[in-house]
């Protein structure tokens, strides 16, 4: 087997495996790996490049979790494929907000008590600032958008001018900005997905296409589309990685076909086996409109966000932002600037990492003996497909013990999974374990 074409600089301020796994996935993106090719040992790597084995092991183990790579037991790492399963379905309404449950949800953060000091402080800092006269700029606080390229650049990958950052209400209000400014057309959703992306889509008079979660969106998926709304570093609610392989099909498609992706990229840092998997718009700036959220990081009433949109339509958007006056609130784009000049979202993501770590694991000793995991655990929830009989029991037992279990046929349109989707951020430890407690029991354990 040939030696990877790969050279390393141990001078350099990146450290050795992060250099090996962008380089085998750059030779990867270009061609020069092709699917179903085999790659040297992580021993033979390793003594090649002059290494120790664990850079070549830490290399391939993030290239796996990014779908890159697979791992064949007994047989070698290879450059990546994948195909996923279905199940049948039946639906119900799920718990509102004022139903008195505790809803175990995919979308409420945990934070840590310890960070309060420094959210204070932001707010007496805003307080103490004196306020723009008349409307701000309608793509956000030029300082902030400053500081989110930074971030951007330096945890997603993603290198951007500040001009190019436009600070949002949110996911969902970045959605409307970019639907805003597209030529008439249906919006590919995933499916199951975001059932809030659905409801933006419709308000804004599109039609939606169902865009089958685990399948590749070629060109004949795009085609006709005005844009493709995918969550690729973790499927919500499957929790799947996007394959790399799949990734270049979708953008190769989007150049094709016309139609924008839209990636939301919503709790991408919240990896806790591996590095955060590098966002879509590093492979494509021409042709995704990358979106982020402080939500997953922050209180989700924050309401607060980020777009990088396509170069070719950064002008639309702001003109189209500075008629409607939509514009993020100033005392939380303020706000936000001294949380991310004090580092608190940094250090938030990492407790939460290790809490999050510990509480997934919990999850899975008890779901593991009942269920199949949708996909390896990530971020604030797990996904756990489940007999719909099995899933209606796990969650009224839930339920009789005050609390609202997702189930996963809930986010389904045409798709026929079913199965149970536990959210284990906006809950305290107390409560996991008796929601926990009453869903083995609803599951005869």
């Amino acid at each position: 087997m040939a030696a990877l074409p790969v050279r390393l600089d141990r001078d350099g301020r990146e450290p050795l495996g992060a250099q090996l796994s962008g380089q085998v996935r750059d030779l990867v993106s270009r061609g020069t790996l092709r699917r179903g090719d085999r790659l040297p040992s992580t021993r033979a790597l390793a003594a090649d490049l002059g290494v120790a084995r664990s850079v070549a092991e830490q290399a391939y183990d993030q290239l796996v979790a990014e779908g890159w790579l697979s791992a064949r037991r007994g047989a070698g790492t290879f450059v990546a494929s994948e195909a996923a399963p279905r199940a049948e379905v039946r639906r119900r309404r799920p718990a509102g907000p004022g139903s008195g449950l505790v809803r175990l949800s995919t979308g409420e953060p945990w934070i840590d008590p310890r960070h309060r000091a420094a959210w204070r402080r932001a707010w007496r800092e805003v307080s103490a600032a004196t306020p723009p006269r008349g409307y701000d700029d309608p793509c956000g606080l030029p300082a902030l958008r400053e500081a989110l390229a930074e971030r951007l650049g330096r945890t997603r990958g993603l290198v951007v001018d500040p001009d190019e950052v436009v600070v949002t209400a949110g996911t969902t209000a970045g959605l409307r900005d970019v639907l805003s400014v597209l030529p008439s057309g249906p919006v590919g959703i995933e499916d199951p997905g975001y059932r809030a992306a659905v409801a933006t889509a419709r308000a804004a008079g599109r039609d939606v296409v169902d865009l089958p979660a685990e399948a590749r969106h070629d060109e004949a998926a795009l085609r006709g589309l005005a844009a493709a709304y995918v969550t690729p570093a973790h499927q919500h609610p499957l929790g799947r990685v996007m394959p790399a392989d799949d990734r270049l099909t979708l953008l190769a498609a989007s150049r094709a076909t016309g139609a924008v992706v839209v990636e939301d990229d919503y709790d991408s840092e919240l990896r806790y086996d591996v590095a955060p998997v590098p966002a879509l718009a590093t492979l494509g700036r021409d042709r995704v409109a990358y979106l982020g959220t402080a939500s997953k990081s922050a209180p989700p009433g924050l309401r607060v966000g980020w777009m990088v949109p396509p170069p070719a339509l950064l002008d639309d958007v702001a003109r189209h932002r500075e008629l409607v006056h939509d514009v993020a609130a100033w005392p939380v784009q303020r706000a936000l600037l001294t949380l991310l000049r004090d580092g608190w979202l940094d250090s938030v993501v990492r407790t939460a990492r290790r809490v999050y770590a510990e509480r997934a694991a919990r999850v899975a000793a008890v779901l593991g003996p009942h269920a199949a995991p949708a996909a390896t655990s990530a971020g604030m929830y797990s996904t756990w497909l489940l007999p719909q009989d099995a899933a209606l029991r796990a969650h009224a037992a839930a339920r009789e013990a005050g609390f609202d279990l997702p189930l996963l046929s809930d986010v389904c349109r045409t798709a026929r999974h079913t199965g149970v989707v536990v959210g284990f951020g906006g809950v305290s430890d107390g409560e996991l374990d008796r929601a926990l407690g009453a869903i083995r029991a609803g599951l005869g354990g």
